[in-house]
């Protein structure tokens, strides 16, 4: 159960499988710094594939579309960071992406989702995105309005939204990171362990950060924290609705 995050992202599966023999799992603690930073755009545990993901291209609008500019109202509430436009691609006007999640393990919403949310600074600007496709280890993307290599380079730095609602659909066992954050966190015996605050990718699986309200040494009130590996032997019960996850953990782990 695991993805990756490049500069913040990847896929999560429900009711995870147990494995037949159990491992050891990798220290949660060993790699942190693939943590994302701006919420989730992974889904839960699958298995890696070795080589390239097949590129994929979208075509989901007229050419005629435009880029409109935005404002924190017009804004979707459920916008989630995908990436950040780092080049221009070409010289027709295609835009070169950092994608927080490779393509098939959630960052193909990138190639699917008909219109991009695009944050520099204070600005704020939306197009369509009339083909998008992988290369290499990035996403490359015609945006409506985008006419040429200047005002595609104009474009760098802008980091890239789209609405959870275009997120292609996952397998009923499947779950995006952002779905998890904020839900509370209980294990078998039915003791509170905290909520969701974060995940974690630390190369072999996704971890579920957990934070706590705790006392230190002095009984001053601090957050503690809980690592628990999203993986089988451990997470039993992933309910959304009920915005719980079960976990076989004890609470002095």
């Amino acid at each position: 159960m695991s993805e990756r995050d490049s500069s913040s992202s990847g896929r999560v599966k429900a009711t995870p499988a147990t494995p037949a023999t159990p491992a050891t799992p990798a220290d949660p603690r060993a790699k942190t710094s693939d943590q994302a930073p701006f919420g989730a755009f992974v889904r839960k545990p699958v298995e890696r594939t070795e080589g390239k993901a097949k590129a994929t291209v979208a075509n989901v609008g007229s050419r005629a579309a435009a880029m409109r500019a935005e404002t924190a109202e017009s804004w979707p509430a459920d916008a989630v960071e995908v990436g950040a436009i780092v080049d221009a691609y070409g010289l027709k006007g295609w835009v070169k992406v950092a994608a927080h999640a490779d393509a098939g393990q959630g960052g193909d919403a990138l190639l699917s989702a008909k219109r991009w949310w695009l944050m520099k600074g204070h600005e704020r600007k939306s197009a369509p995105s009339l083909q998008a496709k992988t290369h290499s280890d990035s996403v490359v993307a015609h945006l409506g309005g985008v006419t040429d290599r200047d005002v595609a380079l104009a474009l760098r730095g802008s980091r890239v939204y789209i609405s959870r609602s275009e997120f292609p659909a996952l397998a009923a066992d499947e779950f995006y990171w952002v779905d998890l954050l904020g839900l509370d966190v209980v294990n078998v015996a039915g003791v509170a362990l905290g909520k969701v605050a974060d995940m974690i990718d630390n190369g072999a699986h996704s971890v579920l950060r957990i934070e706590y309200p705790a006392t230190d040494k002095s009984g001053k009130p601090v957050t503690g924290e809980r690592l628990i590996p999203f993986v089988g032997v451990f997470v039993k019960t992933v309910d959304q609705a009920a915005k719980q996850i079960i976990v076989d953990w004890e609470a002095d782990y």
